[in-house]
């Protein structure tokens, strides 16, 4: 007797969409017939071809390693001068009356943050005076005990370039024409709702927003949230319980991981963007069912991201859908870098792989990036959204979202979608897609090496040395550009990056200083390591009326 994911109560519109014959998939799930797909099949083919990730030479790997063992050693060098009392530390200690409790402060958990990454603190959580636009000014600030404490100068760095916002489309603005809506709405509803949409805080332009969403999207229904990182974290739960699979992508964002362990579901990972380990684990999961029990799965969702944040990887949209109808599984997609930044409109990686939104079960993104705002939102089938409406823990508990951040969203889909009258969202998507090509392929030019999709605009370079990460933001901001560099443990310990997010409101001479300072900083410090060759496109570097792909 076969197993499905499907019980007596799923939705039998979710499942409705199976596919017809299994000779119509390959073994790995991919469509073998390119009359099926029309189209898209070439055109998903041509996007993963763009998809970069080379593996840096043998000895820039060993040179890394050597270089965590090296600081980890004298950490413990230091630690043993602050047993002795040679050393101060800094850092919180158990108090004398305290010695026979349970540690409240784990030494050895802190070891990390005490010997590295105090090293390095002064390149994080710098203070920021201004809008976080194309440029921002920054506040000066020293440390007079190795970056234990820091101290204002008095001095402020005006104008750095910003690469580091995930100001998509360049709508964190202060422009008072483009922002006349939202303060005739602050004028007229405040600042704060002081209470949850299920008691008196819903108002009439929450509700105007969720219908532009839905019709944004191509979805029946949707609703937003006052917080972009609750929106997974707060929603997963209220989906999928305990004799439910979860299948995540293993470099999914940290909502999502937070949210599938709070639901108490069983969780695997399957290799980033790798449909081979995850129809093994699909096959796995249907053939024998719950361990112990092999009692069928209640449900099986699929967990991936469109854009993941720290790799610039686009994901396998199509084959995932495939697998999905396949083996009866639910698809949960969080398109929170994605939506807005990508496809011909604007609206993601379904419009970018022509992919049907209703083939999507849950889709998830927030207004907190290509939006200029906060918050985000849950968007599918109109059950699926009544639902959450009195099951999600963000829809019950918190408060709902404010209005000008509310007014803030609805002014710059309008100005997508082309309701205000104008084409200035549609030119924003292009230039953006534009300077995202360009910036790559200069980066290739250079002898840089750069990981993701050619049309996604997080741009991570690979920086590996954990001494290099440290002189490559301090020579950067010096240059007043501001970057963000990041390390271990959000990235693999070999795999330090500097992560670029490229943004509509940059002009192609901001772009060219960077890539200047890039190329002085990258020979400087030994950064260009990619043993590939890219041929110049002269094309590319032309500021003329870009065309997306059709």
């Amino acid at each position: 007797m076969s197993r499905t994911a499907a019980t007596g109560s799923s939705k039998a519109h979710l499942l409705q969409n199976g596919l017809k014959s299994d000779d119509e998939i390959k073994k790995n799930g991919y469509p073998s017939k390119r009359e099926k797909n029309g189209p898209r099949a070439s055109f998903a083919s041509r996007q993963y071809q763009r998809e970069s990730f080379e593996q840096a030479p043998m000895y820039v790997a060993v040179m890394t390693y050597l270089g965590f063992g090296i600081v980890t050693l004298f950490g413990y060098l230091r630690d043993f001068l602050r047993a002795v009392g040679l050393e101060k530390c800094h850092l919180a200690q158990e108090r004398d009356e305290q010695k026979d409790f349970v540690p409240l402060y784990q030494d050895f958990e802190n070891f990390y943050t005490r010997n590295l990454y105090m090293r390095v603190r002064d390149n994080w959580n710098r203070p920021v005076c201004s809008l976080p636009g194309p440029v921002f000014d920054l506040m000066e600030r020293v440390s007079d005990d190795y970056n234990w404490t820091f101290r204002f100068t008095g001095r402020t760095i005006h104008n750095a370039i910003n690469m580091g916002s995930y100001n998509y489309l360049g709508f964190a603005e202060n422009n008072a024409d483009f922002l006349k809506t939202v303060a005739d709405i602050t004028h007229q509803y405040g600042v704060g709702v002081c209470s949850t949409r299920q008691e008196i805080g819903n108002l009439s332009i929450h509700e105007e927003l969720e219908e532009l969403v839905a019709s944004f999207l191509g979805v029946e229904s949707t609703m937003t949230f006052g917080m972009g990182f609750a929106t997974n974290s707060m929603n997963i739960p209220a989906l999928v319980g305990k004799g439910c699979l979860i299948l995540s992508d293993e470099l999914n964002h940290t909502s999502l991981i937070l949210g599938a362990r709070l639901s108490g579901a069983t969780i695997r990972v399957f290799k980033h963007n790798n449909m081979h380990s995850l129809e093994k684990m699909l096959r796995e999961a249907v053939c024998s069912g719950q361990p112990r029990t092999h009692r069928p799965w209640k449900k099986i969702l699929i967990m991936v991201e469109g854009i993941y944040s720290m790799e610039g990887s686009v994901v396998q949209l199509p084959e995932i859908v495939a697998l999905k109808k396949k083996y009866k599984a639910y698809l949960y997609l969080d398109e929170a870098h994605s939506i807005g930044a990508v496809g011909a409109s604007g609206r993601g990686v379904t419009e970018l792989f022509d992919v049907n939104p209703a083939d999507v079960d849950v889709m998830m993104g927030t207004f907190t990036k290509s939006f200029g705002a906060a918050g985000g939102y849950i968007a599918g089938k109109k059950e699926l959204v009544d639902y959450l409406r009195s099951h999600s823990h963000s829809a019950v508990y918190a408060s709902a979202m404010s209005p000008p951040v509310t007014e803030q969203i609805i002014r710059a889909m309008k100005c997508i979608l082309g309701k205000d009258g104008g084409r200035e969202g549609i030119r924003r998507i292009r230039q953006l897609a534009e300077n995202t090509r360009y910036f790559r392929a200069r980066l290739k030019e250079m002898g840089f090496i750069i990981y993701g999709n050619d049309d996604s605009p997080v741009v991570p370079i690979l920086l590996y040395m954990p001494g290099k990460v440290a002189a490559f933001a301090r020579e950067m901001l010096e240059r007043k550009i501001g970057v963000v560099v990041v390390g271990f443990p959000a990235t693999p310990i070999s795999e330090a990056r500097a992560r670029f997010c490229l943004s509509a409101a940059h002009t192609r001479a901001m772009l060219d200083q960077v890539l200047h300072h890039l190329n002085e900083v990258g020979d400087a410090l030994c950064l260009k390591f990619s043993q590939r060759k890219y041929s110049p496109r002269p094309d590319l570097y032309e500021e003329t009326d870009f065309e997306l792909d059709s």
